[in-house]
């Protein structure tokens, strides 16, 4: 009976030291394809990325932000023309997870709560 609780109690601490291992260096520039899905509908589009600008290309239309590196894996957008009063909003962008070709993120405008998520491919 001991035992069994000896290990009940190891149990949840080799599950807590568990720690997702992000490669976000790899994908700070490059060329990329992305996918998100939004209520059922899922959104593409392709993009290049330097250390200062990123150029994307979505159904047909090419943006341009600048690009600024909060840390290693988070990133703020600023659309550098932008056409509208939702292309102003500074975008951020978080890299939650890395395999050795694709990043997993969310983001969302700054200072709002609600965020989206999705799946960056590097092409090159």
């Amino acid at each position: 009976m001991k035992l069994k609780f000896l290990y009940l109690l190891l149990l949840p601490t080799l599950f807590s030291c568990y720690n997702v291992e992000r490669k976000c260096k790899d994908f700070k520039t490059g060329r990329f394809y992305s996918e998100v899905k939004v209520a059922d509908k899922i959104y593409k589009s392709t993009f290049t990325r330097t250390e200062n600008l990123q150029v994307e290309i979505y159904d047909g239309k090419i943006d341009s932000s600048q690009v600024r590196w909060v840390n290693d894996c988070e990133v703020i957008y600023r659309t550098i023309n932008p056409k509208n009063m939702a292309e102003r909003k500074d975008v951020h962008l978080k890299i939650l997870t890395t395999t050795d070709s694709s990043y997993t993120f969310e983001y969302s405008y700054v200072g709002e709560i609600n965020k989206q998520k999705g799946i960056a491919y590097k092409k090159d």
